[in-house]
């Protein structure tokens, strides 16, 4: 079995001698005589599996070399031992206070050292087998949450003479055209699980209006725009993350950047960035995909018109970074193609 790394961190060559002497027939021993060094062995590729970790120091006492570990997310996990000739109880009680696991005093006692070590790496070891386990354990929750929230999703495109393969398609460019445009990697997986709600609403309208076969009259019309604020009730007043975008991307995908859209007539910057993505993801993939009562455009034709309405319905910083990636998104329009029979009205 591979041995574990122990880090002993002391400005003094002996000290470290020392416990190397103690350590090195049951761990892997690595050493470092200044904070700043050890901050950068800590935070390399092969973390330690615990730190050693002097305090009177020059230049970078302990205490300081601790805080940063434990303000970092890369270290902070990693368990620290004092190991310090300063024995008294505030010392020690700052070392706990600042998040240190143990605290020896020297002179050491090989015995006790290995001991300590011993205890506090079997406690690390459990609680990354218990952090393994949650983490393993929401993956499965989160991918449950995902195919429920596609399945709310397809069940409002299918009213709507759609296929569930839409839904797929314009949340996976959402996400593309997300990332194009730098977002951080959490809130494009986000707008990804929350964009197939944007026209959950739907489920709100009367099928005489969602399959009427002719063009709406005016109060037709005005009840179909009212699906925005109904995905808004569906989806209710949860505050977790998902949900918050959900709404968010149901109550803005119809507004248009020169604010001519519905339901809030937002114009420009006003409307939230999910909406203003949703908005390009949801109309090149409707204008690309046959329904029953239009042939599907061609790609060049649908880009036309995104060029055409950037500054007016679209963002116009976003639709450049939209043609950009086509090749990305097409990849994903080919991947899920519709099945034309699977339709309701």
């Amino acid at each position: 079995m591979e041995k574990m790394t122990v880090l002993v961190v002391d400005d003094t060559a002996e000290n470290i001698q020392i416990l190397s002497a103690v350590l090195s027939k049951q761990y892997r021993v690595k050493a470092a005589v200044n904070g700043e060094r050890a901050l950068e062995i800590a935070g390399g590729s092969a973390k330690p599996d615990i730190i050693l970790l002097d305090i009177v120091m020059p230049e970078m006492d302990g205490f300081e070399v601790c805080r940063r570990l434990k303000a970092d997310p890369v270290t902070a996990q990693i368990p620290v031992i004092f190991v310090t000739a300063k024995s008294e109880i505030v010392d020690e009680q700052t070392g706990f206070e600042i998040g240190a696991v143990d605290y020896i005093t020297k002179p050491v006692s090989p015995a006790i050292v290995k001991a300590r070590i011993k205890s506090q790496l079997s406690l690390y070891k459990q609680q990354r087998l218990l952090e393994q386990q949650v983490l393993e354990r929401t993956k499965q929750l989160e991918k449950n949450q995902l195919e429920l929230i596609q399945c709310l999703g397809r069940a409002a495109e299918y009213k709507d003479n759609e296929t569930g393969m839409h839904v797929i398609r314009m949340s996976s460019y959402s996400r593309l055209l997300a990332q194009a445009y730098r977002a951080n990697t959490q809130w494009c997986n986000l707008l990804f699980e929350a964009a197939p709600m944007h026209d959950v609403g739907k489920i709100g309208i009367a099928d005489s209006i969602l399959c009427k076969p002719g063009k709406l009259d005016a109060d037709e019309y005005r009840e179909m725009q009212r699906h925005a604020e109904y995905g808004v009730k569906i989806l209710g007043g949860q505050d977790s993350p998902l949900l918050k975008l959900a709404r968010e991307v149901a109550v803005s995908h119809h507004e248009k950047w020169d604010g001519s859209g519905y339901p809030n007539g937002l114009a420009g910057e006003q409307i939230p960035l999910s909406g203003r993505i949703v908005a390009i993801a949801d109309v090149f993939d409707a204008l690309t995909s046959e329904r029953p009562y239009k042939k599907a455009w061609s790609v060049e034709k649908a880009c036309g018109l995104l060029r055409r309405e950037a500054g007016a319905h679209f963002d116009p910083h976003l639709v450049p970074l939209f043609l950009q990636i086509l090749p990305e998104v097409l990849k994903v329009k080919n991947s899920f193609t519709d099945n034309l029979e699977s339709r309701v009205c």
